[in-house]
């Protein structure tokens, strides 16, 4: 099985996308295929055993579109400005000796553009290894590639598509205002010059208006190269339905036209021309495509914003020199400059310094962050004073910022459910379209008695204030700017199903360790029986506890290490999961974990003892049995402290009628105290990892959609389990790759966050639905003449076009709010 996201090339509303989603959904081999129409993608998974792309591509040719190549994964296309060549030798000695470099798959040098072109795996050659090699042949290599390649071509073709798109517009719109004033002036009693009085003279008259036409519609001549294709292909779009509908008032008045240059009835036929409804249409919704075109490119306006804080220079460390080199040309291991006020490129440890770090770009959270000598610092976020000396860990596609980019395109490439019943209704929509309007051109003449020219124009309304393409893009922009926004506000969503189902959370399951508490347990409590010192036990139970991975154990082990006790390595370690573990220590067998371990284990515990352990556990604390031997030698009590921001969290989520669960591992008592602090009533204690998940079920049995709120690892089961499951982003790196939902914030304030956006992006969706369906459902009756019958007035094609671009434009503007989103 493989999986891919490729672009569509030539999609020009919904009834395209839905026709290809279901060709691909019949082709044998291909098991999922998603098309997005407001980011002409197109998320592909197919059996390659079964078929191949270049099947799939030619299939989708077949439908009059195009598939691009698959990215490939590990290939990056690099370009470099090369100086110091003289001839063609000089070309041809760089191309040969680059393309020979291990990880290099092509060199191409131009010598004319003084420039060179080499596609290689940057896992086995990097940028400056080509540089070098480059300067080792006596010439200069500066690297011009862009490193957010791909988005950036994409917009900058979208960008050239618009500006041409403007210019064949403006032309069209100065041809369409004289074409309208010299068919309709006279009918509202504007002066015509009297050599183009239809009454006077009406084949000058027809003929100036076919000579202002013909450039409109050759301007708009997609229309009718991609409209008549897809028709003759009986897969009819939107297109088609322009072509046909302006195509039969041209047919029309050109035949009318012949006949008065024959001297047929002239001035009758002279005031039955439809040249200015065909020229005038075709002006208006290139106006509504442009329009739509332009707002759709600020759908991505979030992901502009994300690959635009990485900076494109950087200062290298080198040989105790400093040197200014591309973003690009870093690679694993070096040592930057980091200057106060500059941002940081690439992904890395600070091994010298101590600044503010504003993460803001990253978490939504607007105080900076400390960070000191071995702390994690992210490219894109800004370095606020110190000087900081950082080693490069991740560059390029592997950086935290890439990987939120990479998972928010494909957030965004991804489809609700609440889609499928437009994408359903647009597959059927314009071959119904032209159905109604041959019947309600035909009725209107064979029935309601009117003439040809009346009939007609009903036929030319109906065609052509039909749109599907607002349904299609109903769904697909208020998704790309929700999702794109929310990354803005530290709130990533990794698909739009789990948005539309997070709008119908009812309970709400938090895990305690990380979510509700720091996540960081220390030591309050030691207790010792016999003659062991407090510093002996200490020792003893952390160097037991450093095998283990536990947040406990952490706490156990940071505690000696403050202590400045010196630990040894246990010769045996097991791990009991979610009880405890044991090991040996200086030849001493020990078991630390919780009470239920201890009986398992047929260790007594003293009454007494056991009553002060229950103290502690009231007060919200964790205790650690540690036996030596087969005898109860003391415990440790451990306390995880609740996160300032988790009583005003629960609180808030409570007023939303929320079901607020706590499930966690800890001992009941312990997990009530804690739960009753944060204002949470019901909790679900001593719960072991792989059961975690069983308690969600149970909780959906009920027929209650959950929300798992945790830490993206041990908890990963629940998180799949749940409807949606949400991941606090307190380990940034880890949590990009977790749950449906990652708050990268790292506190329950992102839960609220999340669950408003959905609902702020599913009504927009409810929004645009409404107003796309609506359009058609009260624009097509109208135009099929229906207030005519009762003595109301017809629609004119022109504003049935007008109508029809705005329906587009409409539903795109109303996604765009969606960047003024804001958490309250």
């Amino acid at each position: 099985m493989k999986k891919s996201k490729v672009d569509v090339i030539g999609m020009h509303c919904a009834a395209c996308s839905s026709r290809i989603e279901r060709v691909l959904a019949a082709t044998e081999g291909v098991m999922a295929a998603s098309v997005n129409l407001a980011a002409e993608t197109l998320d592909l998974e197919w059996d390659e055993q079964s078929i191949g792309y270049d099947e799939i591509q030619e299939r989708i040719r077949n439908l009059g579109f195009e598939l691009g190549s698959l990215p490939e994964r590990n290939e990056s296309t690099l370009e470099f400005s090369i100086g110091g060549m003289h001839c063609a030798s000089c070309s041809s000695r760089i191309e040969n000796v680059v393309g020979k470099l291990a990880g290099v798959h092509l060199a191409e040098v131009n010598l004319a553009t003084e420039s060179a072109r080499v596609i290689v795996d940057r896992t086995e050659c990097g940028i400056r290894k080509i540089r070098e090699t480059i300067e080792g042949l006596g010439f200069t290599a500066t690297i011009s590639g862009d490193r957010v390649e791909e988005f950036s071509q994409k917009r900058a073709a979208a960008l050239t598509n618009l500006q041409e798109m403007k210019k064949r517009l403006v032309a069209m719109l100065l041809l369409a205002v004289p074409l309208l004033y010299i068919a309709m002036g006279e009918m509202v009693g504007l002066p015509l010059p009297y050599f183009l009085t239809p009454h006077a003279y009406p084949l000058a008259f027809g003929l100036c208006q076919l000579i202002l036409v013909l450039p409109i519609v050759w301007l708009g001549r997609s229309f009718y190269l991609i409209g008549i294709p897809a028709l003759i292909r009986k897969i009819p779009n939107m297109d088609s339905l322009i072509a046909v509908g302006t195509g039969s008032a041209l047919i029309y008045s050109c035949w009318n036209l012949a006949e008065i240059a024959l001297g047929i009835d002239p001035m009758h036929k002279a005031m039955d021309l439809y040249f200015e409804s065909a020229g005038v249409l075709i002006a208006l919704v290139s106006l509504g495509k442009y329009m739509e075109t332009r707002s759709k490119l600020s759908t991505s306006d979030a992901i502009r914003q994300l690959l635009e804080l990485t900076p494109d220079k950087a200062t290298l460390l080198e040989n105790g020199e400093q040197r200014e080199i591309s973003a690009e040309a870093i690679e694993h291991g070096d040592i930057l400059l980091i200057r106060p006020g500059e941002r940081i490129a690439v992904d890395g440890k600070i091994t010298e310094g101590e600044s503010s770090i504003d993460e803001s770009m990253l978490t939504g959270e607007s105080m900076p962050v400390t960070k000191s000598v071995s702390d994690t610092v992210y490219g894109g976020t800004l370095n606020r004073n110190g000087v900081l000396k950082i080693e490069c860990q991740k560059t390029g596609g592997n950086t935290v910022l890439a990987r939120i980019v990479r998972m928010v395109q494909e957030a965004q490439g991804s489809k609700a459910p609440i889609a499928s019943l437009a994408d359903r209704i647009s597959l059927y929509f314009v071959p119904t379209v032209m159905a109604i309007a041959a019947i309600t051109g035909i009725l209107w003449f064979l029935v309601g008695g009117v003439e040809f020219t009346q009939a007609l124009r009903f036929f030319i309304a109906v065609m052509v204030i039909a749109c599907p393409c607002a349904m299609g893009l109903a769904t697909p922009t208020s998704l790309m700017v929700g999702m794109g926004r929310g990354a803005q506000l530290g709130i990533l969503v990794r698909n739009g199903a789990a948005l539309e189902l997070s709008e119908k959370i009812g309970v709400i399951v938090l895990d305690k360790t990380g979510t509700l508490t720091e996540g960081k347990p220390e030591v309050t409590d030691v207790v010792v029986f016999d003659d062991m010192t407090e510093d002996q036990f200490v020792q003893l139970v952390a160097s037991a506890e450093q095998s283990s991975e536990h947040p406990l154990a952490e706490a156990v082990v940071n505690y000696a290490k403050k202590k400045n006790l010196q630990l040894v390595q246990p010769s045996v370690f097991t791990a009991f999961g979610g009880r405890g573990i044991g090991a040996i220590v200086n030849g001493q067998k020990l078991n630390v974990g919780n009470r239920e371990f201890m009986v398992e284990n047929e260790i007594t515990i003293d009454s007494s003892a056991m009553k002060k352990i229950e103290a502690l556990s009231d007060r919200g604390k964790t205790v650690l049995f540690v036996a030596v031997g087969n005898s109860l030698q003391g415990y440790l009590a451990v306390a995880d402290k609740l996160k300032p921001e988790s009583v005003k969290a629960v609180e808030h989520l409570k007023k939303q009628g929320m079901r607020l669960v706590m499930l966690t591992g800890d001992q009941q008592k312990t997990a009530e105290a804690i739960a009753a602090e944060a204002g949470i009533s019901e909790v679900i204690a001593e719960v072991l990892p792989e059961d975690k998940a069983k308690n969600i079920i149970r909780f959906q049995e009920k027929g209650l959609k959950v929300a798992m709120v945790g830490d993206g690892i041990n908890d990963a089961p629940a998180l799949a389990q749940a409807d949606v499951g949400i991941a606090m982003g307190t380990g940034i790196d880890i949590a990009v790759e977790s749950g449906d939902i990652v708050l990268m914030k790292g506190n329950l304030d992102g839960i609220y966050g999340a669950l408003a956006l959905s609902k702020a992006v599913m009504r927009n969706i409810r929004q645009n639905l409404f107003w796309a369906f609506a359009f058609n459902v009260i624009g097509i009756p109208v135009a099929a003449g229906v207030l005519y019958i009762f003595g109301g007035p017809t629609l004119n094609p022109m504003l049935a076009g007008a109508a029809m671009a705005m329906s587009s434009v409409t539903v795109v503007t109303n996604a765009l709010r969606l960047r003024f989103f804001s958490i309250t």
